[in-house]
């Protein structure tokens, strides 16, 4: 049987009226969004905070084995002390100042990942400086490896040992949807991270900084197996932007509707489970706008010329990095016939009645590695669970988003 469904996240403040809630409709917070924590970036190069944070009674710290969460079952994360974590950490990572931190860098030693989340401010404990209140909440790599490697196993056994596992699977999609939220940004960045060991400029190793979200390229290496201390100049100690960020890709998925409103075009891949079909998606290219971006990936996928595109709803992808821009595009009059072969990936493409559309919403909904609904008819279309943004974009169009009124 498949996990049951969480439910979506809550938009901000859901209840006041203004005028954008009454134009365009209560506002859709995807899955991976939805975040409790505060995220008090301007915060993260104070060494003093994040020393003060790290070691408070209630700090709280998700764990990650080879950018797998740590689990207590499928639909709850586990989570740690910094009792738990002292050993793989240190007594005090942050206790210098980032200054000092980069004129002392060596790359001989390795430095476990550490990300700061941000605060819970619905929590009672922390005070930094009287405004800044909460629990705080950071991410920690314990993946065994180089001098914490046996500190790491010695930790991930008791973990197991408690009936805590590290989770498998690629996607998370049974998490309550704060979890989720908390869960995508501590794998964003980990993640990131670790692809990032090593300067795109100059090619020599990099530094993690700013609680997790930047790294540098220090000028100075003391490692004794460097020949100097001293590095060659690299364009990213120059310049306005002279650190490495995060890297997010925006990738757009689109409802497409017929000239006439009244059918919704949907595709499959090859790999998907027979009779499932969801919104056609692909990557934003360099220099395009969301609007031309949804109407060439249309066209490139399934030959459909798209007129007037709006956008709906956003959703943070973190496997690895992406950004989901979701979009409903409406097809041209005499641009409806569908033509294959430009994505080799794309098996077919066809426009259903919202009818079929509606009905598959309601029973044959399911992640790609689950069974569908138990009313659910052998044949019938299936789609993607409440938890992807291409079921929000269905979701909407056969209920007037765009038209005002629901398909028929």
């Amino acid at each position: 049987m498949p996990l049951p469904q969480p439910p979506l996240p809550e938009p901000a403040h859901p209840t006041v009226d203004s005028m954008l809630s009454r134009r365009f409709g209560k506002e859709v917070a995807n899955y991976f969004s939805g975040s409790p924590l505060n995220r008090v970036s301007f915060l993260r190069p104070d060494s003093t905070f994040l020393s003060t944070a790290l070691v408070h009674p209630s700090t709280t710290f998700v764990l990650f084995n080879n950018l797998e969460p740590l689990i207590s079952s499928p639909s709850a994360l586990a989570t740690a002390t910094f009792s738990d974590v002292k050993s793989i950490i240190g007594d005090s990572p942050f206790g210098k100042s980032e200054e000092d931190v980069i004129k002392e860098y060596n790359s001989s030693l390795y430095i476990p990942q550490i990300v700061f989340l941000g605060l819970d401010e619905r929590k009672e404990g922390f005070v930094y400086k009287d405004h800044y209140k909460g629990q705080p909440w950071f991410a920690v790599d314990v993946t065994p490896k180089s001098s914490v490697t046996d500190s790491a196993g010695k930790l991930i056994e008791g973990l197991k040992a408690k009936g805590l596992e590290f989770s498998k699977g690629r996607m998370h999609l049974s998490l309550p949807a704060q979890e989720a939220a908390i869960y995508a940004e501590a794998r964003h960045l980990l993640d990131w991270n670790a692809r990032n060991p090593f300067c795109a400029s100059c090619g020599y190793p990099t530094l993690s900084v700013n609680a997790g979200f930047k790294r540098t390229c220090p000028p100075r290496d003391i490692a004794p197996s460097v020949q100097s201390p001293d590095r060659p100049p690299c364009a990213t100690r120059t310049g306005i932007s002279n650190l490495c960020f995060p890297r997010t890709d925006p990738t757009v998925i689109m409802a497409v509707v017929s000239a006439d409103g009244q059918r919704i075009l949907l595709g499959r891949q090859k790999r998907w489970p027979q009779y499932w079909y969801s919104t056609l998606a692909g990557f934003l290219e360099p220099a395009e706008s969301v609007e031309e971006a949804v109407r060439r990936e249309v066209w490139e996928e399934s030959g459909i010329h798209l007129g007037r595109v709006v956008i709906h709803s956003t959703q943070p992808w973190p496997y690895p990095a992406n950004l989901m821009i979701g979009a409903v595009g409406q097809a041209i009059p005499g641009g409806e016939e569908v033509h294959l072969g430009h994505d080799a990936e794309l098996e077919d493409a066809k426009w259903f009645t919202a009818e079929e559309v509606r009905e598959a919403l309601r029973v044959g909904t399911s992640g790609l590695g689950e069974e569908p609904g138990p009313d659910y008819r052998q044949g019938g279309l299936r789609l993607p669970p409440a938890t992807a943004i291409a079921h929000q974009l269905m979701s909407a169009v056969v209920n007037g988003f765009a038209s005002g009124t629901p398909m028929i």
